[in-house]
C-alpha cells in the first residue's frame, strides 16, 4: 500500500492542500477544520514527514553524546545518567564513539550546522584549538564534559581528576607504600596531564621524591595496563600503584599475577573512575570515584536548561572526587 500524502489527506476531508497543511502545524483557528483534517489523517493513516518536521521546526527531538570509547565503563555510567533525564524532558539520544580521533570529533562539531540533532554533549579527552574553533561556530548548544579555557563560552563539566589522584598516592602512602609507580594514559590527554599532575603532588604530599622510573604511559585499557606494568616491573621494584583507570589497573594487577607479586601483600594498587570493574576485579580494587554519573546528568540538565532558554551565562561545574577503599590496597 502506497504512503499517505499530505495530498490523500485534503482528498478524505474535502479541503485544500495548503488547509491541510495550516490545520496540522496549528496555524488555522477554524476548529470545524482541524477536527476534519485530523479525522481524515487518521482515517488514511497519514504520519507526518520527520525530516519535513525538522526542516519546518528546526526541532529534531534528539541529543547526541559524542565519547572517545562506549566500551569504557565510565561513559555507560554517563549514558545511563543522562538517558532518563533526556527521555523525560522528550528527547532521543544518539551516541557516537569517536576514538579519541580528534577529525572525528571535529567532523562531530561541524555537522551540528546541519540541525540533525538540537544538541550535544561533548567528551573529548583532548582540546585542541580545532575543537574551540569549532565549538564557537556550532549551530546548536553544546556542554563539554572536561576541561575548557576560560576565555571559551561553553558549558562545561569537568572531574577534579589532580585531587582524586593526589588522594590515590597518599592513600598508598599511608599504607605504608613507598615505591609507589603511576601507569598513565597518553601524556597529552585532559586526564593523562591532570593525572601526573595528581601523583606528583600526592609524592610530595607524603614527602616522597617523584622518580621517572616509576611512570610508564599507555593507552586507557587493559592490554596498555597489562604491557605498560611488565615494562614496570622489569626495572625498579614497587611496592604500590595507581592506574590512572580501573581498566589500566586491572592490567597491571594480571602483570603482578603474572610475575608471581600478590595484591596487596606485595603490591597495593588503586584504580581511578570507580566503575562496575572496580568492584568486580580480584581482588576488588579500591578507586577514585571521579563522579561520572553525576558529570553525565549535570551536562544533560545545563543543556536541557540551555534549550529551553533558562540558561544566560556560561556555567562551569567541578564535581568533586572521593576515594572507596577495598581489598586491593588494605
Amino acid at each position: 500500500m502506497a504512503r499517505a500524502t499530505i495530498k490523500t489527506v485534503a482528498q478524505a476531508a474535502g479541503v485544500s492542500i495548503s488547509s491541510v497543511s495550516r490545520a496540522l502545524n496549528g496555524q488555522t483557528s477554524n476548529p470545524d477544520t482541524v477536527a476534519r483534517v485530523r479525522a481524515a489523517a487518521a482515517q488514511v493513516g497519514y504520519l507526518p514527514s520527520a525530516a519535513a518536521q525538522t526542516l519546518k521546526t528546526r526541532h529534531t527531538g534528539q541529543i547526541a553524546f559524542a565519547m572517545e570509547d562506549i566500551g569504557n565503563p565510565a561513559y555507560l555510567a554517563m549514558v545511563r545518567a543522562i538517558q532518563p533525564l533526556l527521555r523525560s524532558a522528550g528527547y532521543r539520544l544518539l551516541l557516537h564513539s569517536t576514538g579519541a580521533d580528534v577529525g572525528e570529533e571535529i567532523q562531530v562539531l561541524e555537522s551540528l550546522n546541519q540541525h540533525y540533532v538540537d544538541g550535544l554533549v561533548l567528551c573529548p579527552i583532548r582540546v585542541t584549538d580545532r575543537h574551540l574553533a569549532a565549538l564557537a561556530q556550532t549551530a546548536v548548544p553544546v556542554v563539554v564534559i572536561g576541561s575548557l579555557p576560560e576565555t571559551v563560552d561553553v558549558d562545561a563539566v569537568r572531574a577534579d581528576s589532580r585531587t582524586g589522584t593526589r588522594l590515590a598516592v597518599e592513600h598508598l602512602a599511608a599504607a605504608g607504600c613507598r615505591d609507589i609507580a603511576l601507569v598513565n594514559g597518553p601524556a597529552d590527554t585532559t586526564p593523562g596531564s591532570a593525572r601526573y599532575a595528581g601523583y606528583v603532588d600526592g609524592l610530595r604530599s607524603a614527602g616522597l621524591p617523584v622518580r621517572d622510573e616509576l611512570v610508564r604511559f599507555t593507552n586507557f585499557h587493559i592490554a596498555g595496563g597489562l604491557e605498560a606494568t611488565k615494562d614496570l616491573l622489569a626495572g625498579t621494584p614497587i611496592d604500590g600503584l595507581v592506574g590512572a583507570n580501573d581498566r589500566i589497573a586491572i592490567g597491571a594487577m594480571q602483570a603482578l599475577r603474572e610475575a608471581g607479586r600478590v595484591v596487596p601483600r606485595d603490591v597495593k594498587v588503586v584504580g581511578i573512575d570507580d566503575t562496575e570493574l572496580a568492584a568486580t576485579a580480584y581482588p576488588p580494587l579500591t578507586s577514585v570515584d571521579l563522579g561520572a554519573a553525576q558529570r553525565g546528568q549535570l551536562a544533560a540538565q545545563l543543556l536541557l536548561d540551555r534549550l529551553a532558554g533558562r540558561a544566560a551565562a556560561r556555567t562551569r561545574v567541578a564535581v568533586e572526587p572521593s576515594l572507596n577503599i577495598r581489598e586491593s590496597s588494605r
